[in-house]
Order: structure tokens, then sequence, then C-alpha cells
């Protein structure tokens, strides 16, 4: 299958002063004044094992093993739509699309039936491209800077999460699990386990996510209470209560929020419309994982333990 493979671009990469998850003082300016937080890119090591991070001028915590191959065939046969997800190409839901629209051919005979069994030897192709078997399955947990986008590729030329990833893994077909944007930081997850992508974004198993805000000034008790039992947004969207825990600082709040919707930029709107200012906003949990000392622009993989726990929350 063809990947992407992008060229490093180490310009602009941003980020904010390091704080752990535990409400201690944040010392970056506003991001409203136009300045600029730089610091030079931190990236996984290709080697790296699970769990372990790689660091600039450092080494690993863990020893580091050679990275998984790309591609591992199956000894058994398996449902025809559960192959093309095993693939990476997309989830299994979509794979049945594909297959029922007749964009799938097997042997070179186009195949509508999901369930169709295939093994290793058989010729799999979407759309005139072959499949070549079972992939290893890689996650990701990166602590994406401000001023990055979470896309493949940028048509703007502005930096992306796939920067900061070694040559071997933008191999691998990894793609962003839901978004953080442009000016916002914090936990993002990256795979190529289609099925998995799907749930984590899919409506029903959208998970708490947990995120540190810093807003200029005193929080009055009247807005913490709005957030809290549900709010209307000015575009007439309807939001679920969120818990939200307050901590005054000199000269601005730390709120901690807890989020169980996936409305687009919900915060910043919230904010927004409560006459709140933002100055910083980081996830730092979404559902199992926790960002905890991850260092800004740094991607590890996810534990077994991890990966277990995050499959068990969306019922795979």
């Amino acid at each position: 299958m063809a990947s992407h493979n992008h060229s490093h671009r180490p310009e602009k990469k941003q980020t904010s002063s390091s704080h752990k998850n535990d409400f201690s003082r944040d010392t970056r300016p506003d991001a409203k004044n136009g300045r600029k937080f730089e610091q030079p890119a931190r990236k996984m090591s290709s080697q790296s094992a699970p769990g372990s991070d790689v660091r600039a001028g450092g080494t690993s915590k863990a020893p580091q093993p050679s990275f998984h191959e790309v591609i591992e065939s199956s000894d058994t046969a398996m449902r025809l739509n559960k192959a093309i997800a095993a693939s990476g190409l997309c989830s299994r839901r979509k794979a049945d699309e594909f297959i029922l629209a007749g964009r799938v051919v097997v042997n070179g005979v186009p195949e509508v039936n999901p369930g169709r069994q295939v093994s290793p030897q058989d010729a799999v192709a979407v759309d005139g491209r072959l499949l070549t078997g079972a992939q290893n399955f890689c996650y990701l947990m990166l602590y994406k800077p401000v001023q990055v986008v979470c896309t493949v590729s940028d048509p703007e030329g502005r930096p992306t999460v796939m920067d900061y990833l070694p040559e071997p893994l933008r191999k691998l077909r990894l793609y962003p699990v839901g978004r953080l944007d442009y000016f916002s930081e914090g936990l993002l997850l990256l795979t190529n386990d289609g099925q998995l992508a799907q749930r984590l974004t899919h409506p029903r198993h959208h998970q708490p996510k947990t995120y540190e805000v810093f807003v200029r000034g005193a929080v009055p008790e009247a807005v913490l209470v709005t957030m809290r039992r549900g709010m209307l947004l000015a575009e007439g969207e309807k939001l679920m209560p969120v818990k939200v825990d307050a901590r005054p600082l000199q000269g601005r709040t730390l709120l901690r929020m807890v989020l169980h919707q996936g409305v687009n930029r919900q915060i910043r709107r919230m904010c927004r419309d409560l006459g709140l200012v933002i100055l910083s906003l980081k996830r730092v949990a979404q559902g199992p994982l926790e960002l905890r000392d991850l260092a800004v622009g740094t991607a590890r993989q996810l534990t077994q333990a991890e990966v277990a726990a995050l499959k068990k929350s969306v019922e795979l």
C-alpha cells in the first residue's frame, strides 16, 4: 500500500512551559499577544520500546529492541472485511462499504461479500491498491505542541504532528485520532488501527477528556455553575454538564475541565460565551490514558496494558 512520507520540517516547532498535572504554576505569556514559544523538536526513536520515549540529547528510559515490522502475514483465514481493516486501510465498517460498493477485488475477481474468507495467499485490492496482509498495529501518544496541525499533511505548509515522528514511523500510515486545534497542546493519539480509531471517534464511545485551561483573571462562581449544569452555545448547540474545578493564581485561574462530548472547539467557545480569555489549553488525559511527564513534542508507544485498557473502554 502507498504510504505517506513527509520530509522533516524543523521550523516553527513551538511549545509552552511544562507543568505537571498537579495545578502547578504556568509561566507562559498570553498567546494572544503574538509572542511565540519556541523549543527544539523532540522526537520518538524508531526503536523505542513500548512505554519509552527519547528526548533531545538523551537516551530512552527502556532498552531499545528493533521496531516491529510494518507488515506481518496471518497464518489463518479471516473475513474479508476484517482483513482489510487489519491492513490499516480503514475501519471494518468502512471496509464493508468498500466491499458492497464493488471496490474490492480478490484474486482478480470483484467480491461483494464482506464475510468471504481470505488467506495470506489471496491477493486483495481496494480501488486497485494491493493490500499486503495483516499489519502489526502501532499505538502512539504524542505531546502535541502549539502551532502544529493535527493532519498528515498541510497544504499551507504548516508543521504537522507527523513532523514529530521519525521516518520509519511515518511509513506506518498512522493517523491522528481526533483533533487538538492549532493553538492547543497536549495528549494526542496516533494509530494505524482503523477499527479502534473508529470506535474512539464514534459518538457512542466518546471518552472523558481532561484539560488544564489557564484563563486571565478570576472566574466568578456563577460561571462555574453554568459550566457544571450544561449550557447553550451562541451557535445553538446544547452542551452536557462539564466537570470543572478552579484554582485561583496570581492574575489568572487554572481550570481543570472534564468533557464528555466531541463538540468542535468546545472549551474555546464556552469561554468565549462566558467572557473568559484563554491563555493556554492543554489536554492531559483521554479515557484511561494520561499525559503525565511526557515532554513537549515527544511521542512514545503505548504499553500493552494501556492498549488493553483503551480497547476495553470502547468495548473491543
